[in-house]
């Protein structure tokens, strides 16, 4: 999600006098930039600084193209410039990027049944005015802004790689994937650089080449449902990725409702139920995606959703009658790290 709830901090575990021949080639090196409405930060290990400016250069220059293309918030976006032209009287090419993002979206749509639809922007636009001025859509604008949502309308042609809407006023919003995106493009950019163990952190949504030396994963602590304290769990990243969705740090509170930033394309409001959701994934577009359709789903149709994907793995956490519950896969459990990450690494033999 382009903003998380489950704040994601990393925690990379120091060992006393690494003696690996890798580890004594190796330094660690972090940069941090703005890009997409959030901090990215990289985390590398390389032979010199000069490695590792090149290495950051290329991956925040990937970032900043991506955010190019996918920005809603920008009008000379290539994404805005598809919006503005619906109903399109043609198929429109877009970038490979792009492309690559709206294919993944339009099949994230047909797998939950339109809980994931990033033709959400007509009515997305309408809820950031609602929270800034603490009050619902006004009615017929909101009519008109959910008539233009549905996913059916945004057809893709891969033979010519070209979209098309097929509705009056659509409007494309990237906010659940293109972050996830970036992530992974930014790690590709350092691989081609030739950094091989890295982390990138664009505001909670992470993904990881190879771990530190004489380390066997990179530490991520998780907070669930909280804004502040301690990590109340620990997972292992190595060259796979992980994404947060919920409530804890966007919202709005309208006539005693609290509205999630996170709206619910099937009646356009904002969700109302309080939800945390960590997926771990082989890549952070994919983990970003899942995390956005399950606090769509809710609890037990997301928990399916989970299930149903044998290359993902998830966490779902939620408040019933002001109790917190949580639900993990079985193979969320066997990522956790028992412990503290520093005893983890330590006894990884």
């Amino acid at each position: 999600m382009s903003s998380t709830s489950l704040l994601l901090t990393l925690l990379i575990a120091q060992v006393a006098a690494p003696s690996g021949s890798d580890a004594q080639r190796l330094s660690r090196f972090e940069a941090t930039e703005t890009h997409m409405g959030t901090q990215v930060t990289i985390t590398l290990y390389a032979q010199d600084e000069l490695a590792a400016q090149r290495g950051f250069a290329a991956a925040f220059a990937r970032v900043a193209a991506v955010d190019r293309a996918m920005s809603d918030y920008s009008l000379e976006s290539e994404v805005s410039r598809l919006s503005a032209a619906s109903p399109t009287p043609e198929p429109v090419p877009v970038g490979d990027d792009l492309w690559r993002v709206l294919s993944a979206s339009r099949q994230w749509s047909e797998r939950t049944d339109g809980a994931f639809d990033v033709t959400i922007g007509p009515v997305s636009r309408l809820w950031r005015r609602a929270r800034r001025q603490k009050s619902l859509p006004p009615e017929k604008p909101f009519a008109e802004a959910r008539a233009a949502v549905g996913y059916e309308a945004l057809r893709l042609d891969a033979a010519t790689q070209s979209a098309s809407l097929t509705r009056p006023n659509m409007r494309i919003d990237l906010g659940g994937i293109a972050k996830g995106y970036a992530v992974d493009a930014a790690l590709a950019a350092l691989r081609d650089a030739g950094i091989n163990r890295a982390l990138v952190n664009a505001g909670g949504d992470l993904a990881a080449t190879d771990p530190p030396p004489d380390e066997s994963f990179w530490a991520v602590g998780v907070r669930a449902l909280r804004r502040d304290g301690p990590p109340t769990h620990f997972i292992r990243l190595n060259n796979n990725a992980v994404a947060t969705s919920g409530d804890a740090w966007q919202y709005v509170e309208i006539d005693g409702v609290r509205y999630s930033h996170i709206i619910d394309p099937h009646t356009g409001l904002g969700l109302t139920h309080r939800s945390g959701v960590t997926i771990i994934a082989p890549d952070c577009m994919t983990a970003d995606a899942a995390a956005s359709a399950v606090s769509v789903l809710g609890p037990k149709k997301g928990a399916a959703l989970i299930l149903s994907h044998d290359k993902l793995e998830g966490m779902i956490a939620t408040v019933e009658n002001d109790q917190p519950h949580i639900w993990k896969s079985s193979g969320f459990d066997r990522l956790q790290v028992e412990g503290s990450p520093e005893t983890a690494n330590r006894s990884r033999e």
